[in-house]
């Protein structure tokens, strides 16, 4: 009977530590009308221009193409998943996503931000009541704090990292177990899980684990003990290592290739702000918009239990050896947020991009941990530490209105202050008088004061509409469907409109978009090179030339219909302007999109001339590389461009100096008060294609317009880009105005060149006499024929070169050769053949037999120890 009252008791504490964050913040989304609440979203930053994108890209793995867990052409041109999933999905818990497609994926956002929330006070509730450092409702009080702590508040968006915060008191209580009774099971499993779920979270979680056995190693009780432990502890860490391998050794083998090239090789001994700025932290609300690119840890917990956690090192029953160790643990801390090296070591040796100090959830574990052994209920508050306690609170607040924090406003201050003072007093007040009615107020003030705090932190950012997201996600969805449709192949799918650089995987379609952290640094330079917006983590393919579409092989594109504007709103925003493609066939439409075929495309493998070896590194000069690559493969002198320049017809200047060369000229204001512009006009004597190159510098000087209308242009790019100012436009005159933004402006790169259409379309015929015919595609496998003509001795592909793809020819498998920095090519000889590529990742079988190695001798060693 009493076992059963216990285990009562106990699920009614856990679900009430479940609860409590889920009705808090629920009831907060439901007031600023989030979906399905009403017609906001929780998409913002991030979440909604990336993440998102990927939970859709997880439902179509899961529901139509599994194979895409390896591998994928819809991550820019085409790259590896299993390390990108292994960093933004392996999360268990986005399998709910699966029930909301489509536009009701917000919804599906919704569910899963309040289950972890949730999911977060309930471990952390499980974790005390299994170490018995609380007992009863007031667990509540902990477990609010630690499911609604700052980090969480400021992260919520950054949904990959969220199950940090639930297995994190998992690992910690399997840890214990392993410390003080011998049982390493636990932490071996939870761990593991951990590696799986989020392996850059588990490396911030692993660092932590080395800090907490040092501080519980004076509760042991000699140095031989202390040894064996710390050695069965490293040993339980290895072994969980090794049963995550089967991801962890191809991921870190993907990291090699991408994020791990950005790795920080230089490192400076230096503090990276004002510390005193940390104090601004300790203050309910503290967090903007302003915050998320660079700012301060995120560590807010409630007053009631910072003042706790400080009053872990003043309390006499606690071993002096631990508290030395705990104190030493704390300012390595606080150190860590602020001093670089340190910084560093959390996040594997790269500075955030965005979201700094990223590991300080593991402080206010930490903090709320230390102030749950000492908030005992026995524990009373006497009046001399009551009253320092406020004198240095009064000073910590008044240090940070010294320091003019912007996200701190005076109410916010005093609202703080205020909490420090109910705290106190519920500290000073005797439990047994009224144990319950205690209980209740500790919860209610720790609920208060946090949920405050998160109010107040969540109203100063804005959020993405769901018509925003569910209109153009349904227009999207919509067109992409109806080319499958069409068109069961293979092909990419270029387009001058975009939500986000991961509108591919949101749309389930192949193109050259991508934003991501493992993006491999081969795609953007080669992007940036042939005039496309590109950066260390993304590509967008806005900037197409008839040469650049007919190389990648973009056999369909997507147009806005009406300028992307329905009823006076814009839900297509436009990226781009491709005048060339009005002529191309209508193959689709919808109410927003027209689809069109171009002949031109080339498959994903062709014959070409084995010149294409030989090439060089990129030029300065996109259109001069793009012929360079396009000449080579067909077999011609790439010292005959495709491209030639175009003077203009005439030059008009108002409110700046006149110039006989206008590219690489600044040109500045002579009346600072007054509008600037620069008019360039040239009339095409021919319908062939017109191109205009702009370099980086102009975007942040200088508007554009074309023929009085704003060019849509998306405006992230660090190298020359390429836009098409005419097709088919013989005899009629453009227009391109510049109109400065400051006092001067560099026009950098801009010029205007014709692409010779009888020369490309000579060397695209050759081209075409040799493609790929596939037989068979999967994400991971490309099958087919191909009969490749005399004077063609390379099997060119637009796949990227990675270790991960063999090659095989007439059932002999071939080593694929890499050109032009990027795509696999091959050496072949004339005649038909049967090809066949297939991806693997790299070190995926040694990971499954590490992992199942590490299984059987884990369960070996703890079944004996039993």
């Amino acid at each position: 009977m009493i076992r059963h009252n216990w285990k009562k008791q106990h699920a009614l504490i856990l679900t009430g530590s479940f609860l409590i964050p889920v009705i808090l913040m629920g009831a907060y989304f439901a007031y600023r009308q989030m979906a399905p609440f009403g017609p906001s979203s929780l998409l913002t930053v991030d979440l909604g221009q990336q993440y998102v994108d990927f939970f859709a890209y997880l439902r179509n793995i899961i529901l139509h193409h599994p194979g895409s867990l390896f591998y994928s052409f819809s991550k820019g041109l085409g790259g590896e998943m299993l390390g990108t999933n292994a960093y933004y999905l392996f999360s268990p818990l986005n399998l709910i996503l699966i029930f909301f497609p489509g536009k009701w994926l917000t919804s599906g956002v919704m569910a899963l931000t309040l289950l972890r929330y949730g999911l977060a006070g309930m471990a952390f509730a499980w974790l005390l009541l299994k170490t018995r450092l609380q007992s009863g409702f007031r667990i509540w009080a902990f477990s609010t704090a630690y499911a609604l702590n700052g980090w969480m508040i400021a992260n919520q968006l950054n949904m990959i990292w969220l199950d940090a915060l639930v297995i994190l008191p998992l690992i910690i209580w399997g840890l214990l177990r392993l410390i003080h009774d011998g049982h390493p099971g636990t932490y071996i499993a939870w761990l593991a899980v951990m590696m799986i779920d989020n392996y850059y979270m588990a490396w911030m979680i692993c660092l932590f684990t080395i800090l907490v056995v040092c501080w519980q190693l004076p509760t042991l009780a000699d140095w031989r003990t202390r040894l064996k432990t710390t050695g069965v502890y490293l040993a339980s860490s290895i072994a969980s290592a090794g049963i995550a391998a089967v991801t962890l050794l191809p991921t870190i083998y993907a990291l090699t290739t991408s994020k791990g090239t950005y790795t920080e090789t230089i490192i400076s001994s230096k503090l990276e702000y004002q510390p005193l700025k940390m104090l601004g932290k300790l203050v309910p609300g503290s967090f903007d918009f302003n915050q998320m690119p660079s700012g301060q840890p995120n560590i807010y917990i409630g007053m009631l239990l910072m003042i706790g956690a400080a009053l872990y090192f003043f309390n006499v029953h606690i071993k002096w050896s631990q508290r030395l160790v705990a104190g030493l643990v704390t300012i390595f801390f606080i150190l860590s947020f602020c001093y670089e090296p340190l910084d560093l070591l959390w996040h594997a040796g790269q500075f955030p991009v965005w979201y700094p100090y990223r590991f300080s959830f593991i402080f206010a574990f930490w903090c709320i941990l230390l102030a749950a052994r000492v908030l005992q209920p026995s524990y009373q508050l006497q009046w001399p530490g009551a009253l320092a306690i406020l004198i240095i609170s009064g000073l910590v607040f008044w240090v940070t209105g010294q320091l003019k924090l912007a996200y701190l406003s005076t109410s916010q201050r005093l609202i703080g202050l205020g909490f420090v003072v109910v705290s106190l007093a519920a500290l000073m007040i005797a439990r047994r008088n009224s144990p319950r009615l205690y209980d209740f107020l500790i919860v209610l003030i720790v609920a208060c004061d946090v949920g405050t705090s998160a109010f107040t932190s969540l109203n100063k950012i804005s959020y993405v509409s769901q018509a925003e997201f569910g209109k153009y996600t349904q227009q999207l969805d919509q067109a992409s469907q109806q080319l499958k449709h069409h068109d069961s192949g293979f092909y990419r799918v270029a387009k001058t409109f975009m939500r986000t650089k991961d509108d591919p995987m949101q749309g389930d379609f192949y193109s050259a978009d991508h934003f991501g952290s493992t993006l491999e640094p081969p795609i953007p330079a080669f992007m940036g090179a042939i005039g496309q917006p590109a950066g260390d983590g993304f590509v967008s393919y806005d900037n197409g030339t008839q040469v650049s579409d007919a190389l990648l092989g973009f056999k369909y594109t997507m147009t806005a219909r009406h300028h992307g504007i329905e009823d006076g709103e814009q839900i297509m925003p436009l990226s781009g302007y491709r005048p060339d493609w009005a002529r191309l066939k209508k193959v689709n439409q919808t109410r927003m999109i027209t689809s069109r075929e171009s002949p031109a495309a080339l498959p994903i493998a062709f014959g070409a001339s084995s010149e294409i070896f030989q090439l060089g590194k990129a030029t300065l000069d996109p259109l001069g590389y793009q012929s360079q690559i396009f000449q080579a493969l067909a077999g011609r002198p790439i010292n005959q461009p495709l491209f030639i320049v175009q003077n203009f017809t005439s030059v008009s200047f108002n409110n700046v100096q006149a110039a006989h060369q206008i590219t690489g000229t600044t040109f500045k204001k002579q009346n600072l008060l007054k509008p600037a512009t620069i008019k360039l006009k040239f009339t095409p004597p021919t319908n062939d294609s017109y191109y205009l190159t702009l370099g980086p510098e102009v975007k942040d000087s200088a508007s554009i317009s074309l023929n009085r209308r704003d060019f849509s242009q998306y405006d992230t790019y660090r190298d020359t880009v390429v836009i098409n100012l005419a097709h088919h436009q013989k005899g009629k005159p453009v227009t391109i105005t510049f109109r400065l933004k400051k006092t001067s402006a560099w026009l950098q790169n801009v010029s205007v060149y014709r692409l010779n259409q009888r020369a490309f379309n000579a060397s695209l015929s050759t081209l075409q006499q040799s493609p790929l015919k596939i037989q068979k595609t999967t994400p991971t496998s490309i099958k087919g024929t191909v009969h490749i003509h005399r004077g063609q001795s390379a099997l060119m592909t637009t796949i990227p070169a990675a270790a991960g793809w063999h090659v095989r020819i007439d059932g002999h498998r071939v080593q694929p050769r890499t050109v032009i920095s990027i795509f696999m090519a091959l050496p072949i000889t004339s005649g038909t053949h049967r090809v066949e590529f297939y991806y693997r990742p790299p070190f995926l079988i040694l990971g499954v037999i590490v992992t199942v190695v590490s299984l059987g001798l884990t369960w070996y060693i703890t079944k004996r120890q039993r």
